[in-house]
């Protein structure tokens, strides 16, 4: 008994951590801290977004992100990023707006 318990726990917890995107599918758990108003994964533009050789070059200007109050360039590469599954381009910044965690990018640009 004890130990279903825990495994329930150990379920719940990890779906607690994790939010919807705004088209309603769930940000990965080890992406994702918050909910929908104060999380730290959310759709960019995706203009902000640059296919470069081996990956993804994202230029973030405040009002791109939640949390961007500065400019940002980060480079990810290609087999780094997850699948969206809404065709939009988002992005997970943890613990502050310095450090990309996850970017999910659309089928088309893997």
């Amino acid at each position: 008994m004890r130990t279903i318990a825990m495994t329930f726990g150990v379920l719940f917890a990890f779906d607690v951590s994790a939010h919807d995107a705004h088209s309603g599918w769930r940000y990965d758990a080890f992406c994702c801290n918050g909910n929908e108003h104060s999380g730290d994964c959310q759709q960019i533009p995706a203009s902000s977004v640059r296919i470069i050789q081996g990956g993804y070059q994202l230029t973030l200007a405040p009002g791109d992100h939640r949390l961007v109050t500065r400019s940002h360039t980060f480079k990810f590469a290609q087999d780094s990023a997850r699948r969206s599954k809404d065709s939009e381009y988002h992005l997970c910044l943890f613990p502050d707006e310095n450090t990309p965690r996850c970017l999910y990018a659309p089928d088309m640009s893997f």
